[in-house]
C-alpha cells in the first residue's frame, strides 16, 4: 500500500464511520436538547478516528466484511468521546480546545459536559448491544469493552495520571499508564473485531488472537509515545489543541524520562513489532501495516 492508497482507505472508513455515528444520533436522539446538542458536538466533530479505523482495518485483515464492525467502531468511538470531554474539564487537563475548536465544557457549560460524557459512555453500550450478532457475542464484547474503559482499563490509567502529577515515574510505571489509559481501548478495538471472527470459526486461532493482541499492544505504545514527543514538538496548529499541556500539568512522559531521540526509538521498536504480527493474519493487512509505520512520522 502506498499514501495515496492509505489515504483513499482512511477517507472511506471515516467517511463510513462519520456516517454511521451521525445517522445513529438522527434516528435515536433526534429531539434536540441542550445535552445531546453538546453530546453531538463532541461525537460528531471529526478527528482521525483512529480507533474506528483500527476496527475496519482488522475485520478485513480476518478477511471480513467490514460492515460487520459498524457496532463496535461506534461503541469505541464514542468511549473515545466521552473520555475526551472528561480530559479536557478544569478538574483533569484543563484544555479550551479540542480539534481545533472550543472543548466542550468550554461551549456549553462545565456540567453539560460532564453529563455529555456520562451519556456518550451509556450509548456506547447501547450500539453495541444492538450489534447484529448472536447475544452470547454480544455479551462478550460487552465485556471487553466495559473492562477496557473501567478501573483496570481507560479510567483506571487516567487516575494513574493525575496520581503522577509533580512525581518522577520510571518506565515501567509509565508503561502501566499508558497501558490502561491509551492501550486498553485501542486493543479492544482491535480484540472485539477478533471475538467475531471466532463467532465463524469452528475452532478457535490462539495465534491469530495472540496476533491481534501484540498488534495492538505495540500500536497503543507507539501511539502513546509520539503522542508525548507531539506535545514537546509538535505543531499547535496541526494537532488541533495547546502543546506543552503534560510540562504545565508537571506529568511525566516519555520523552522527560528517556529523551527525544531514545522516545522516538522506542516508538520505532514498537511500530516494527506490531508490524511483525501481522503475518499471523489471514487477510488483507496492509493498511495495518502502514497504519503502524505511519504512526512514526504523524504530525498530529
Amino acid at each position: 500500500m502506498d499514501n495515496k492508497g492509505f489515504n483513499n482507505k482512511n477517507k472511506h472508513y471515516q467517511k463510513r464511520i462519520n456516517k454511521f455515528l451521525a445517522d445513529f444520533i438522527a434516528k435515536n436522539y433526534a429531539e434536540s436538547n441542550r445535552l445531546i446538542d453538546a453530546m453531538s458536538y463532541s461525537l460528531l466533530s471529526g478527528g482521525k478516528r483512529i480507533r474506528p479505523l483500527l476496527s475496519y482495518a482488522t475485520a478485513e485483515a480476518l478477511g471480513m466484511d467490514i460492515k460487520r464492525a459498524d457496532y463496535i467502531a461506534a461503541s469505541v468511538e464514542m468511549i473515545h468521546a466521552y473520555s475526551l470531554i472528561h480530559d479536557d474539564l478544569p478538574a483533569m487537563d484543563d484544555d479550551n480546545v479540542r480539534r481545533g475548536k472550543a472543548t466542550c465544557h468550554v461551549k456549553f457549560d462545565e456540567a453539560t459536559a460532564i453529563l455529555a460524557g456520562d451519556a456518550l459512555q451509556a450509548m456506547a453500550f447501547e450500539v453495541l448491544s444492538l450489534a447484529e450478532v448472536n447475544s452470547g457475542i454480544v455479551v462478550k464484547l460487552i465485556r471487553k469493552l466495559s473492562f477496557s474503559c473501567g478501573a483496570y482499563g481507560m479510567a483506571g490509567g487516567q487516575s494513574l495520571d493525575l496520581e503522577s502529577e509533580n512525581k518522577e515515574l520510571n518506565k515501567q510505571q509509565m508503561d502501566t499508564i499508558h497501558l490502561l489509559k491509551t492501550g486498553a481501548l485501542i486493543a479492544a478495538s482491535v480484540e472485539m473485531i477478533g471475538l467475531l471472527y471466532a463467532q465463524d470459526k469452528t475452532k478457535k486461532s490462539e495465534r491469530i488472537n495472540k496476533a491481534l493482541g501484540d498488534y495492538a499492544y505495540n500500536f497503543g505504545m507507539a501511539f502513546q509515545i509520539i503522542d508525548d514527543v507531539l506535545d514537546v514538538i509538535g505543531d499547535e496548529e496541526m494537532i488541533g489543541k495547546p502543546i506543552g499541556s503534560d510540562e504545565s500539568n508537571n506529568k511525566s512522559t516519555y520523552p522527560s524520562l528517556m529523551g527525544l531521540d531514545a522516545s522516538q526509538q522506542a516508538a520505532l521498536n514498537h511500530s516494527k513489532k506490531a508490524v511483525e504480527a501481522l503475518q499471523y493474519l489471514p487477510g488483507d493487512s496492509s493498511y495495518l501495516k502502514f497504519l503502524a509505520e505511519y504512526l512514526i512520522s504523524r504530525q498530529s
